[in-house]
């Protein structure tokens, strides 16, 4: 057997590895396990939230996957943050997990350019630096131009309860035995790293009335730039919020010693901003209670997923602890919480397009690179795709920049940073947030979808129409003046110049103060857009004038040096670390930790030299 591309794993990344690829018409073959882990939904059925919101719509206009599932699988969307600025609004679906993964089986089982193949890849094909392929333990040698690793959390992947031990993936399913020792004995340095997942419990054993209900918001609300599906707010499901409290936090304190994680057990290093209860009430004892938010898993079964008591305590612990809470006094525990340690690399050994230095033709992506969440690896799948097909055509690798997505963001934290613990995407780490906003994806990366051929013509036309009537607005809110609307001036006064000028007020509203007819070729999409950049204008430019004053960094390119230690000048942990990470830029060398200025300007000195 032969492919264009190999995805080994068929995770959030490796469907939109493959999905990428089949798109661009390249034969793909999709390696999986097993068929239940295909877009398997193992801890939260959420898709979204702060920052990862943002990062699903920058998928969906790049031509991906991920926004259409989910608004296909929606059971409530809200829009997070709204309260705050524009640029961390975020939209969060809750999803039935179980048709998530049915939707994304039947879409590869009817994609002609997908073959499903269930197996184990245990070691990939080497020639002269090179890979050429796949061993598989049942199809033995499968060849192809492109190999995309997107493993998860399956490579030696050990489950814990309390002193409970077993060798499985997620959800008890097959994990993979040999590839990460393979991977170590051809040269890579491998993390070992821990993520863990809550209680279920049956939904008719939960009392409702003691909880408060969280319902999604009642707008329009999708992930998709295109062909949006919405759930009227009467349809969608109720999410609960309820509190642990202090007989809680007793239990959990007079048992810590059993729970997997502080008995020993588990050598994996967990997720910093996603912790276990255990650590909760270990690193946060002053709180009195922590939220838990009581959300259905699917439609098909009667679930409900704990959030924010993920925990690896003993089961008769667990159903204490559960038991505790107000609402769950009498729930019955259908799965019990887990912690799940595996083997991931580190991502410092990749360029920013996610293909290895070591050996060429190839990728990782997704929780093999050592982040944690659905939306990063989705977004790291979809990329490792478009670069391995841009490869395949002699074309320049895709790489976003930090001003452009937070998918650049994330991959470049991965790529120059590297990771201790499991990395989540937060609006925090992104320097130019007003610029990445939920409401201006597609402003940013629609055309780059369109260039490489994920984004249709129709679709980019008709975007491209909407910016040109986006434009006439701006300039008919600039040039029309207050002096002679007396209806505005009565509502509003007449300390406004003109229209732009008054839609910059709080209060003020764009459909209050233009004619409906003169909005009525727009979407509602595109009137937020207005709307936000008008109100935001001053803040955008002055960051956009922060942005042009140190692109010149990223222009300034680093490939002709191959060996930093020959520059006498730099320090010892500059060279050592220059080496490892291999910048492709100045702007990208600025971003590793431990390089001072002084660094950039022996750097830069050198380069002027030559």
């Amino acid at each position: 057997m032969s492919y264009d591309v190999l995805v080994i794993g068929g995770g959030h990344a490796g469907v939109e590895a493959a999905f990428a690829c089949a798109q661009l018409k390249l034969k793909v073959g999709l390696i999986t396990l097993s068929e239940q882990s295909i877009a398997l939904v193992p801890c939260n059925p959420s898709v979204g939230g702060p920052a990862k919101g943002i990062v699903t719509r920058e998928i969906d206009a790049l031509g991906g996957m991920q926004g259409k599932a989910a608004d296909a699988c929606q059971l409530q969307m809200k829009l997070l943050n709204t309260s705050k600025g524009a640029g961390v609004w975020a939209l969060r679906a809750q999803i039935d997990k179980l048709a998530y993964q049915e939707w994304f089986i039947n879409e590869i089982k009817k994609n002609k350019y997908i073959d499903l193949v269930i197996d184990e890849a245990d070691s990939l094909l080497i020639k002269n630096k090179k890979i050429v392929g796949v061993h598989c333990t049942k199809s033995e040698n499968i060849l192809a131009k492109k190999v995309i690793v997107t493993s998860g959390t399956y490579m030696s992947a050990i489950t814990h309860i309390g002193n409970e031990q077993k060798k499985e993936g997620p959800q008890s399913l097959k994990r993979s035995d040999d590839l990460s020792r393979h991977l170590k004995d051809i040269g890579f340095q491998l993390l070992r790293l821990k993520t863990g997942t809550p209680p279920r419990v049956a939904k008719n054993t939960v009392d409702f009335k003691s909880m408060l209900k969280e319902p999604g918001t009642n707008q329009q609300l999708s992930f998709q730039h295109f062909d949006q599906r919405y759930i009227p707010i009467a349809k969608q499901e109720l999410c609960y919020l309820a509190y642990t409290n202090q007989k809680t936090h007793n239990i959990i304190r007079n048992n810590i010693h059993l729970s997997a994680m502080y008995s020993g057990n588990i050598k994996g290093v967990g997720p910093r901003y996603c912790p276990s209860i255990e650590d909760k009430i270990v690193r946060f004892s002053d709180k009195p209670r922590h939220q838990v938010f009581v959300e259905p898993e699917s439609k098909s079964i009667d679930t409900m997923y704990l959030q924010g008591l993920s925990t690896s305590l003993p089961r008769n612990v667990q159903d204490k602890l559960v038991h505790s809470i107000k609402g769950l006094e009498k729930a019955e525990i259908v799965n019990y919480g887990y912690a799940i340690e595996y083997d991931a690399i580190n991502p410092i050994q990749l360029w920013p397009s996610l293909e290895s230095k070591q050996y060429a033709n190839l990728y990782f992506a997704g929780q093999v690179n050592g982040t944690s969440g659905y939306e990063e690896a989705a977004c790291q799948g979809l990329m490792a795709g478009i670069n391995a097909y841009l490869s395949i055509k002699k074309k320049k690798p895709l790489i976003l920049k930090r001003d452009e997505a937070y998918i650049g963001v994330l991959i470049d934290d991965l790529v120059t940073k590297g990771v201790n613990d499991p990395y989540r995407l937060l609006t925090s780490r992104a320097e130019y947030r007003l610029l990445l906003r939920n409401d201006n994806a597609d402003d940013r990366l629609l055309k780059y979808g369109y260039q490489i051929g994920l984004i249709n013509k129709s679709k980019y036309e008709f975007y491209t129409n909407q910016q040109k009537l986006i434009k006439s607005l701006i300039a008919y809110l600039r040039k029309t003046s207050l002096k002679s609307n007396k209806t505005l001036i009565k509502k509003y006064g007449n300390s406004s110049h003109n229209l732009y000028s008054l839609l910059k007020r709080p209060e003020v509203k764009l459909v209050d103060i233009v004619n409906k007819i003169k909005l009525s070729q727009l979407t509602d999409g595109s009137i937020n857009k207005v709307e936000i950049n008008v109100k935001f204008d001053g803040y955008i430019k002055n960051q956009q004038k922060f942005i042009n004053r140190f692109d010149k960094f990223d222009d300034i390119s680093l490939s002709s040096i191959k060996d930093y230690s020959k520059l006498n000048n730099l320090s010892l942990e500059a060279r050592d670390k220059l080496n490892r990470v291999k910048p492709l830029t100045l702007g990208q060398a600025k971003r590793i930790s431990g390089i001072s200025l002084t660094d950039l300007i022996v750097i830069k000195y050198f380069l002027d030299k030559r």
